[in-house]
C-alpha cells in the first residue's frame, strides 16, 4: 500500500508557497503521493503544476475537482497540460461535489451519477485518444484537434461512495478516491463493489485511494474528540453521511486514525490488509502545541513509508 499526505479538507491557512514547500518536503521524506482538495483556497491543478517543477518522483493528486463547474473539455485540456508539466505524475480525482455547494453557485445538482458517467467518457476520450465525438443528456463533446505533443494518459479517479458511482469508477475510470470511508465500509461494501464493476468490464483491479484524518497522540479519546470538532461538517453532508452509515459509525471521529505510534501504525496496516492501494493521511493537530503534534504524526507516517 502506498502512503501519502492530503491537505485541504479543512482550511489549511497555508500560502501557495507553503503548500508547494509541503509537497517538496513530502517527496524528500519518501512519501509516495501528495493530494490537494479543491475547496476554497488555491486552484489545485495550478499548485500541482508549480510543485511539479520542484519535485521529480512523488505522485500529485487532486482530491477532488468538482465537475459541475467545469466542462470536461476544459478540464481535459488543463489536466493534460499539468500532467505534462509534472512529468506524467498527475492523479486526477474528480467528483460531483455536494448539492449545497453546487446549488449555491446557481447550478443544478441533478442525477450526479449520469452526469459523472458522461463526464468520464468525454474526459477519457480526450486524454487517451485525443479526440471525442459525444452527445449525451448533459454534455456534448466534439473535437478532433485535441493534442499535446509528448503527453501521456494519467489515472482518472472518481469520488465514489454510492453504488452507481462505484459502478462508474470501476467500469470507466481507473479507480476511486474517498474521504470519510472507514475500514468496515471499505471492506464490506466499497472495495467489493468497485472490484466487481471493474471485473465485469474486463478491467484489472482498480486503484482505491482512501483519505483519512490521522493524529498521533497518547490519549486516543482526546484525538477522537478533536476530530469530532474539526471534521464535524462531514457528518452533515448527505454523501458522507451515507458512507459513515455504511460503516456503522456515528461520525467522523470514528473514522479518524488516532492513538499512539503503535496504535496508529496498526490501524494503517488494517487498511492495507483489506485491499486499499493508497492511504492518504490528513494530519490534524491535537493539544496546545499544534506544530509538535503535526510533526509527531508526519514523522510516524514517514517511518512507515520508508520501512
Amino acid at each position: 500500500m502506498r502512503l501519502g499526505l492530503f491537505i485541504g479538507a479543512v482550511p489549511t491557512g497555508l500560502t501557495l508557497a507553503e503548500q508547494v514547500t509541503q509537497i517538496i518536503e513530502a517527496e524528500r521524506s519518501g512519501l509516495d503521493s501528495f493530494w490537494l482538495a479543491q475547496t476554497g483556497e488555491t486552484d489545485v491543478l495550478t499548485t500541482i503544476a508549480l510543485a511539479g517543477g520542484e519535485t521529480d518522483r512523488i505522485e500529485l493528486g487532486t482530491g477532488v475537482i468538482p465537475t459541475y463547474t467545469r466542462h470536461p473539455n476544459v478540464l481535459a485540456q488543463q489536466a493534460v497540460t499539468v500532467n505534462s508539466a509534472v512529468g506524467g505524475r498527475l492523479l486526477l480525482g474528480i467528483g460531483p461535489s455536494h448539492k449545497p455547494n453546487t446549488e449555491g453557485l446557481g447550478l443544478r445538482y441533478e442525477r450526479p451519477a449520469q452526469h459523472i458517467r458522461e463526464y468520464v467518457q468525454i474526459l477519457r476520450s480526450l486524454t487517451v485518444e485525443g479526440e471525442v465525438d459525444f452527445r449525451g443528456e448533459y454534455y456534448t463533446g466534439l473535437t478532433t484537434r485535441f493534442n499535446l505533443e509528448g503527453s501521456t494518459p494519467f489515472p482518472i479517479l472518481v469520488s465514489a461512495l454510492a453504488p452507481r458511482m462505484l459502478q462508474i469508477a470501476g467500469e470507466l475510470a481507473d479507480g476511486t478516491v474517498t474521504w470519510m470511508a472507514g475500514v468496515t465500509a471499505l471492506r464490506n461494501y466499497l472495495i467489493p463493489e468497485i472490484r466487481r464493476a471493474a471485473s465485469e468490464a474486463g478491467r484489472g483491479d482498480p486503484r482505491v485511494v482512501v483519505g483519512v484524518p490521522v493524529a498521533v497522540v497518547d490519549d486516543q479519546e482526546e484525538g477522537r474528540s478533536v476530530a469530532s470538532e474539526v471534521f464535524s461538517v462531514y457528518g452533515k453532508l448527505d454523501n458522507y453521511r451515507r458512507i459513515l452509515d455504511r460503516g456503522e459509525v456515528e461520525g467522523p471521529a470514528s473514522v479518524a486514525i488516532t492513538g499512539d505510534e503503535n496504535s496508529v501504525a496498526s490501524q494503517i496496516e488494517e487498511y492495507a490488509s483489506i485491499g486499499v492501494t493508497d492511504l492518504v493521511a490528513m494530519p490534524y493537530p491535537v493539544g496546545a502545541n499544534k506544530e509538535n503534534s503535526l510533526s509527531r504524526t508526519r514523522d510516524l507516517l514517514v517511518n512507515i513509508a520508508s520501512a
